[in-house]
């Protein structure tokens, strides 16, 4: 369980949410929605105990799985599957209980009677944690989220980003825990594995929080809506499923809209008269009195819901550069004894548009990491072209320096600009005042992603490599990603699980990996998008 007291969200003088209280307790599973940057990330670190409220406080009862939407990768050369069963502690057990035994077959009579105390104790331990039948239940999980028994065999290391965080969603569902917090958790899953993971959230006994733009799965999941309105600073609570909150939250809306026009109109009319009133020294007092009536009138009525603002997005127009501004030739990549792929062969022509398509862990991330320049080949090369200005959008954000502030990655991205421009570009965005000051490590996903798309628009780049670009994205601010898309100039290298970015970018080819076949695109391999 978890019970939130009059808790209050500040980052400097913006209110992200007034005092407000609620519980979420066993069997509420709760949809905790609003816009990119109103503080739905901030909010499940404080309940999760990783962050503190300006003021109130969260109190956790019970275990607590939380999965944060930057994900946490532990030990790099933890093996896959033992970073799953650290969740019970299984790992940790079972090395114990070997020791045990040989300590039981010591022919040291006291190292042998230690071991022969502890072992029942391990034993019950192991036991009470689901024993050995647990790592086929952990197994059985990754294999829903898409992990198979060669990829949990493998060092964290050698995953891709997408891999890392279907492991780290593995453990935290095999864990068992009382209470789940869950930030994006479709990020990186193909069809199938969102399927299951409605499901096995649609039947959770437990509490829940869950942040989704995925619309089947709060429409699936949830049982209540919190509404943190970035406008108002204030957390709607509706204790009901999606369908019935979404017509219940446009029956508010047009409530407040009656409301407020009526207030509107008696103020206008004391006002008015007050007007008249006011030239006369007799009635002085009584035109002050209907002023602070009229305000008293729409101080009490609830403000209408403002439209959210959505960052003005457009790639930028690409510098001018040869007719093939990238190449690359018989690249390959390896990690430990994990084969990602070989002999891959690209050449990006001026305007060129290419959807990399592949199951998870096939390559794709790592692709455009080599053509970035940001990891080397084991064999091949990449080349540059005449006039090549690259533009990276990393999926985990990971261009970006999250020790310098918001102005800051944006001045390393265009060291031409000037602050006033900066700042220009950083609004348009939705970052304004003191927003250009904040470190980047504390922004939300949403935010981070603004960030990212900011630091490309300044760029001027030609070919443009976009990993996931509409994760963590709004319906509102995902629009303006595939808008930018469509109308975008120069060459684009896109890897996504997102129908709609494919549609939007109307690629006239497709590389499919790890096999490094390329084609012509055509309407045959949409299917494996959502797949891929």
């Amino acid at each position: 369980m978890i019970v939130a007291q009059d808790l209050e969200m500040r980052i400097g003088a913006r209110v992200l949410l007034h005092p407000a209280s609620f519980q979420v307790g066993p069997g509420d599973r709760v949809g905790l929605v609003g816009r990119n940057g109103a503080g739905k990330t901030t909010l499940t670190k404080i309940l999760a105990g990783e962050g503190l409220p300006t003021t109130g406080k969260a109190i956790q009862k019970g275990t607590l799985g939380y999965l944060p939407q930057d994900p946490r990768t532990g030990d790099l050369e933890q093996i896959a599957m033992d970073r799953i069963l650290a969740a019970r502690d299984l790992a940790g057990l079972m090395r114990k209980m070997r020791d045990a035994e040989e300590g039981m077959a010591s022919e040291d009579p006291q190292v042998q009677e230690k071991a022969m105390n502890a072992y029942p104790r391990l034993e019950e331990r192991f036991r009470a944690a689901g024993g050995y039948a647990a790592e086929s239940e952990a197994s059985q999980i990754a294999a829903n989220l898409g992990l198979d028994a060669r990829v949990l065999s493998q060092p964290i290391g050698t995953l891709s980003g997408g891999q890392r965080r279907r492991v780290e969603l593995s453990r935290i569902l095999f864990q068992g825990a009382d209470t789940l917090l869950l930030d994006e958790p479709t990020n990186h899953l193909d069809a199938d594995s969102i399927v299951w993971l409605r499901g096995f959230l649609s039947t959770f006994q437990g509490g829940l929080i869950v942040i989704s733009h995925d619309v089947e799965l709060l429409r699936q999941t949830v049982t209540k809506v919190f509404h943190l309105d970035a406008n108002r600073g204030e957390l709607d609570q509706y204790a009901m499923r999606w369908d019935l909150y979404l017509r219940q939250r446009e029956a508010d809306e047009r409530r407040r809209h009656r409301e407020r026009d009526n207030a509107e109109k008696k103020a206008a009319a004391l006002l008015q008269q007050a007007d008249k009133m006011r030239a006369k020294a007799t009635k002085a007092v009584a035109a002050q009195q209907m002023i602070k009536r009229a305000e008293k009138l729409l101080g009490e009525t609830e403000g209408v819901r403002q439209q959210d603002k959505v960052a003005a997005l457009r790639f930028p127009t690409p510098a001018a550069c040869g007719k093939t501004p990238l190449r690359a030739e018989g690249l390959s990549k390896t990690y430990g004894s994990l084969e990602v792929f070989t002999d891959v062969n690209l050449a990006i022509d001026r305007g060129s548009r290419v959807v990399v398509l592949g199951l998870n862990g096939a390559g794709k991330t790592t692709l455009l990491r080599l053509l970035s320049g940001v990891e080397d080949s084991d064999t091949g090369e990449v080349q540059p072209g005449h006039g090549l200005k690259l533009g990276y959008y990393a999926q985990e954000h990971d261009m970006l320096d999250m020790d310098a502030t918001v102005g800051e990655n944006m001045a390393h991205a265009a060291p031409d600009l000037g602050e006033t421009e900066v700042r220009k570009v950083l609004g348009s965005f939705l970052f304004s005042g003191d927003d250009a000051d904040k470190p980047t490590r504390v922004l939300s996903g949403g935010e981070k992603t603004r960030l990212s798309l900011a630091t490309l628009v300044v760029s001027q780049a030609n070919v443009l490599l976009l990993d996931e670009p509409t994760n963590n994205l709004d319906p509102a601010s995902r629009a303006e990603i595939l808008n930018a898309l469509r109308t975008y100039e120069g060459a684009v290298i896109l890897v996504t699980h997102d129908e709609g970015a494919v549609e939007a970018l109307e690629p006239d080819r497709v590389l499919l990996l790890p096999d490094a076949i390329e084609d012509l695109y055509n309407e045959t391999y949409r299917d494996l998008i959502s797949l891929a």
